[in-house]
């Protein structure tokens, strides 16, 4: 079965979707991601011993500001009033990382998905700036979606 690109109208060209007939619903989307490191470096930063400071605090500023401007980012992304926004960086010393987490909440037209992923990649990158001084092998992996509700599901 295949399916036609959203994005792409019946003569080929680039549009926005028209969401006006769509319902308007409370809508939540959750992504996730991780940033490996070396393991001296997950100590000193687990220790508190970044030379940039607090990069968690930094690190979460930087997903949800992010997500507030996927509409801006991204070129067909509606621009969404965002109701909750939460950012969670997990530590895990199997990894030598963290687990971020992002979990976005809308009531409009059409999910927050975008978004989601949008404050999980800032975040990641966000952690990349402030350890990269320390350790030049960081590594951001496995950025996905993990559940969206109030629309279609996945």
């Amino acid at each position: 079965m295949s399916e036609n690109l959203s994005h792409i109208n019946s003569q080929g060209e680039i549009n926005m979707v028209d969401v006006s007939a769509k319902a308007i619903t409370v809508r939540e989307a959750i992504a996730s991601g991780k940033i490996m490191m070396k393991k001296e470096t997950f100590q000193k930063i687990q220790q508190g011993n970044s030379p940039k400071g607090d990069i968690f605090a930094t690190a979460k500023v930087a997903g949800i500001m992010a997500a507030k401007q996927t509409s801006q980012l991204i070129p067909l992304c509606h621009p969404l009033p965002l109701h909750k926004i939460i950012v969670n960086i997990t530590p895990d010393e199997t990894l030598q990382g963290y687990h971020i987490e992002a979990i976005v909440r809308t009531k409009a037209e059409t999910g927050v998905e975008m978004e989601a992923l949008t404050a999980v990649s800032v975040t990641a990158l966000t952690l990349y700036d402030m350890a990269k001084s320390i350790d030049k092998s960081l590594t951001i992996s496995d950025i996905k979606l993990i559940s969206k509700t109030g629309g279609k599901t996945i």
